[in-house]
C-alpha cells in the first residue's frame, strides 16, 4: 500500500510540474506585451527609460530558460511575483479571489450530484416505459446546454420575468442560487449518465437477480448491494467534476458579476497579466490533481478486488525473492 500512495503521489507532482511548465512556455509565447499595454498608456505619462527600468524590473529581458527557472523557483516557496496590472503581490490577488470561487465550487459539487442520482434513480427504478425513456434522454439535454446560455436563461426567467431573486442588492445566499443552477445542470449529466449505467449493470449482477427472485425489495438490495458498485466508476468523473467547475467558473462568475478566479483569470487575460494568469493555472492544477489523488486513494477502500491486488503484489515478493534464491544456490 505504501508503494502504491508513492506513485500515486508522484504523479501527482509530474502533473503539476508539467502543467506549470506548459503554462509558463505558452504564456511567453503569447503575441504582445502586458508591460506595454499597461504602462505605455500616454495617461500615465512615463518616459521610455522609465518602461526599460519596469521591464528590468520584471526580467523579461533575460532568457525565457533563466525566467522559467527563476519563476519556478519563486513558486516553490509560494511566491509568484507580482500583478502586473496594480503592482499588487499575486498572492493577495488570489487569496481575495479564491473564497468566492470555493463557495461556488462547494455549493455546485453537491446540487449535481443530487441531480445525478435522482435522475440515475428514476432512469432505473421507474415503472413505466414512457417515464424511463424520457429520464434517460434528460443527460444528454443537460449536456448540451451552454453555461453562458442557461445563465442567462435562468436570469431572464427568475430574475426579470417572475422577481424571484433579483440581481441587484440580492443577498450572499440569494447571489449563490442561480449560479449554482447554471453550473450544476451540464456537470450533473456526465454523473448520471455512469449512474445510469452503473445501476443497470449492477442489477444484471446474478446475486441481484437471485435476490430479487427470492423477494427481495428492490430498495434494499440498493441501498446494501448495487449502489456500491454502481458508485465506483462513478468516482474517477466525480474527479473530473472539479476541473469542469473550475473551467466553468470563468464563464459563470462573468456572467453574475462575482469577483471570484473565473472573473480574475478572465480580467487577467484580457490585460496579459501573466503572473496572475500563470499562478491561477497552478492553483487549478492544484485542485485537479489533489481531488483525483483522494479519488484514487479513496479507490482501494471500496473496491475489494484493487485491495487485494495492492496486497497480493507486497505479499508475493519476498516468495519470488526466497525461490530465486533456493534456485541460485
Amino acid at each position: 500500500m505504501s508503494r502504491y500512495l508513492l506513485t500515486r503521489l508522484g504523479q501527482a507532482v509530474f502533473v503539476l510540474w508539467a502543467a506549470y511548465t506548459l503554462a509558463f512556455f505558452l504564456l511567453s509565447a503569447l503575441p504582445g506585451d502586458g508591460i506595454m499595454i499597461k504602462f505605455e498608456s500616454p495617461e500615465l505619462g512615463l518616459s521610455a527609460d522609465e518602461i526599460a527600468a519596469i521591464r528590468e524590473h520584471y526580467g523579461v529581458h533575460d532568457p525565457v530558460i533563466v525566467q522559467y527557472l527563476r519563476s519556478l523557483l519563486d513558486a516553490l516557496r509560494g511566491d509568484f511575483g507580482y500583478s502586473i496590472v496594480n503592482a499588487a503581490p499575486v498572492s493577495e490577488r488570489i487569496a481575495a479571489a479564491l473564497p468566492q470561487t470555493l463557495q461556488l465550487a462547494l455549493w455546485t459539487f453537491p446540487v449535481a450530484v443530487l441531480l445525478a442520482v435522482g435522475i440515475a434513480l428514476a432512469s432505473t427504478y421507474a415503472r413505466a416505459g414512457w417515464l424511463r425513456h424520457l429520464v434517460d434522454s434528460v443527460p444528454s439535454v443537460f449536456s448540451s446546454f451552454p453555461t453562458f446560455w442557461l445563465a442567462l436563461i435562468l436570469i431572464q426567467i427568475v430574475s426579470f420575468q417572475l422577481a424571484l431573486i433579483p440581481m441587484i442588492g440580492a443577498s450572499p445566499e440569494q447571489a449563490l442560487i442561480l449560479p449554482v443552477i447554471a453550473l450544476a445542470v451540464p456537470l450533473s449529466a456526465p454523473l448520471a449518465q455512469m449512474l445510469c449505467r452503473g445501476l443497470e449493470d449492477a442489477n444484471r449482477l446474478p446475486f441481484v437477480q437471485v435476490a430479487t427472485a427470492k423477494g427481495a425489495h428492490r430498495w434494499w438490495l440498493l441501498t446494501r448491494h448495487t449502489a456500491k458498485n454502481a458508485v465506483l466508476p462513478t468516482l474517477t468523473i466525480a474527479g473530473l467534476i472539479f476541473g469542469e467547475i473550475l473551467a466553468g467558473s470563468v464563464v459563470i462568475e462573468t456572467v453574475f458579476g462575482r469577483n471570484g478566479l473565473g472573473r480574475l483569470i478572465n480580467d487577467s487575460v484580457s490585460l496579459q497579466d501573466l503572473p496572475v494568469i500563470q499562478a491561477v493555472v497552478v492553483i487549478a492544477a492544484l485542485v485537479f490533481v489533489t481531488v483525483n489523488l483522494l479519488v484514487d486513494l479513496v479507490f482501494p477502500a471500496l473496491d475489494p478486488r484493487l485491495r487485494s491486488t495492492i496486497g497480493l503484489r507486497r505479499r508475493r515478493r519476498p516468495v519470488l525473492g526466497s525461490a530465486v534464491s533456493g534456485e541460485t544456490s
